[in-house]
């Protein structure tokens, strides 16, 4: 009696172990038989999302090839090309998954993701701020073209060529031969000096000379060499004046233009103009005075060293 009291209770034990075992798996199993009935109710919405996603990446193609042929007619900015044909590739996919994830009735996980991406995008606005002051510089620099590629530029204390330029920086090639990479938001708000889109450049000289040259030759002289080389242009625009009464000449500025930055360089022609009026003022007898300095050896002044010698001879012992 006892032993079959011991077998019921053996045999409840099992019974309950085999109820707890089998309630997890009914209820995977009820999981996945609806799962299964869901996955066969949306075949056929798979089916048109599939048909919409391919006829959204052909839109897609399509709009970027439109936009480069209808952006190309008004500019040849390669870096805002690449920009904006490929945000608009990327917003007609954008339009076609919301569509899909709508068919696929997947709306409330789409609002839960843009949530995550905004507060995503927000921490990472923070986190690279400087490199969005730069993109958006870029794009602004690309619209208002202060300069193009091969002007001769000063950006930032930099002078030299552009040699290339995207959405984050822009490189100049200095005159040593080094390429500056210069942060967009840099070079947007610093003063951007563009030697080249005028094509013109003006060159200051300034000369001195004697006291007892003539200044009215002296500007005929200048003038006409000046206007007699090749490479200025604009002689009506050329301003000679003097300007001040130095230690030893009679300081003047004769102020010329030239093209640039075509050959002549800017360097090669005030290197031409230097010898051209050195040249004219020595077949003329003009002189380009040395710095003159008077010394004065006398306690009280007005005394020269050889007076002093003199005065020093004369008072000297027999």
């Amino acid at each position: 009696m006892i032993f079959s009291f011991l077998q019921s209770d053996t045999e409840q034990k099992v019974d309950s172990l085999k109820q707890e075992v089998a309630r997890p798996l009914d209820q995977v199993t009820d999981k996945v038989m609806t799962w299964w009935d869901t996955f066969i109710d949306m075949v056929p919405n798979m089916f048109v999302s599939v048909i919409l996603f391919l006829i959204f990446l052909l839109l897609a193609k399509a709009g970027q090839k439109l936009f480069v042929k209808v952006f190309n007619r008004s500019s040849n900015n390669q870096a805002l090309e690449n920009l904006f044909s490929t945000i608009i590739y990327y917003a007609i996919l954008g339009l076609g998954l919301f569509i899909i994830l709508g068919i696929l009735k997947l709306d409330k996980a789409v609002t839960s993701l843009l949530a995550g991406v905004g507060v995503i995008g927000l921490a990472l606005g923070f986190a690279f701020q400087d490199i969005a002051a730069n993109f958006v510089s870029g794009i602004m620099l690309a619209f208002r073209k202060p300069f193009a590629i091969g002007d001769i530029v000063k950006l930032s204390d930099f002078m030299g060529t552009v040699s290339r330029t995207n959405l984050r920086v822009t490189v100049v090639e200095t005159w040593q031969g080094q390429e500056v990479y210069i942060p967009n938001k840099d070079v947007l708000s610093s003063p951007i000096v563009n030697y080249s889109i005028l094509g013109e450049r003006r060159i200051d000289l300034a000369v001195g000379v004697s006291y007892a040259d003539s200044l009215e030759q002296v500007q005929e002289i200048i003038e006409k060499t000046l206007k007699g080389l090749e490479g200025v242009i604009r002689h009506d625009d050329m301003i000679f004046t003097y300007y001040e009464f130095g230690d030893s000449s009679i300081n003047f500025e004769i102020k010329f233009w030239i093209k640039y930055p075509k050959n002549p360089s800017y360097l090669e022609m005030r290197s031409k103009a230097i010898k051209a009026i050195k040249k004219a003022f020595d077949e003329e007898g003009i002189t380009i005075p040395f710095p003159i300095r008077t010394l004065d050896f006398g306690i009280k002044g007005g005394q020269t060293l050889s007076e002093m010698q003199i005065h020093q001879a004369g008072n000297s012992p027999s």
